[in-house]
């Protein structure tokens, strides 16, 4: 299995969000690099090789499954990791609800959807009026 940590627990805490608004996956080695954080593969050719699959449409850009878990959830992203086993590709999103229940979100990198939730509480982080959209 190869696991690439995209290591955003830091920055979604101290930047708020902000970050969203940077090109998908383009600034993240920058990012990392600016808060002492190393990814898990730090060879440029792998950022390199994401940020294309992403502009090819191969895989979702992060800031999309962010915003659809913003829209549901109320929490913060802990950390963000995307790992590929056996050809399937998985973001994996750990969030902290409001009473420090910790959930895990797994989207299928290449289609987006939801195809999994971990945790207690998950409940309490919904968004009212979120399974309506």
């Amino acid at each position: 299995m190869i696991r690439s940590t995209l290591a955003l627990c830091t920055a979604a805490a101290l930047w708020g969000g902000a970050w969203l608004l940077m090109p998908p996956l383009t600034a993240m080695p920058t990012l990392t690099q600016a808060l002492g954080i190393a990814p898990a593969r730090a060879d440029d050719d792998d950022w390199r090789d994401l940020h294309r699959e992403v502009e090819d449409g191969r895989l979702v850009a992060l800031p999309t499954l962010l915003d659809w878990l913003d829209e549901r959830y109320i929490g913060q992203v802990l950390e963000v990791e995307l790992e590929r086993d056996d050809g399937e590709v998985i973001y994996e999103i750990e969030m902290i609800g409001p009473e420090g229940q910790v959930v895990e979100f797994e989207f299928d990198a290449t289609s987006g959807e939801l195809i999994g939730i971990e945790g207690v509480g998950i409940s309490d982080m919904e968004r009212p009026g979120a399974g309506e959209q």
